[in-house]
């Protein structure tokens, strides 16, 4: 059964960080293409960054380069995401997620990635 665990969301002031971690288990981790997808009541599932299984293959969406780093240790089965310059649309939930038949490079297809954690609460207050 795989299992992802997010965690390191919570409550920041616009400018602040956050790093959020996601732990897996019960995949070849080495093996997934990984990403961070937010989403907020009433609103679609959006993709925030995606690498690929090889780690070198990133992708960023518009609102968040240069602000978010994405990374992820096989090692030790994390994925992470490090947050900086946080503004209030940064608050979403916000959700690990990991697929086989994706394109990394573009977080696509959505669907792809299959397997979700439950999500960390990410809120920015102005």
């Amino acid at each position: 059964q795989v299992l992802l665990v997010e965690s390191g969301g919570g409550a920041v002031e616009a400018g602040g960080s956050l790093r959020l971690s996601c732990a897996a288990s019960g995949l070849r981790f080495d093996q997934y293409n990984l990403g961070w997808f937010r989403q907020v009541p009433g609103k679609e599932r959006e993709a925030v960054s995606c690498v690929g299984w090889e780690g070198s293959t990133t992708y960023y969406a518009d609102s968040v380069k240069g602000r978010f780093t994405i990374s992820r240790n096989n090692a030790e089965n994390t994925l992470y995401l490090q947050m900086t310059s946080l503004k209030p649309e940064d608050t979403a939930m916000y959700y690990c997620a990991a697929g086989l038949i994706v394109i990394p490079s573009s977080c696509t297809p959505v669907t792809g990635y299959n397997h979700l954690g439950q999500g960390t609460q990410v809120t920015v207050s102005s």
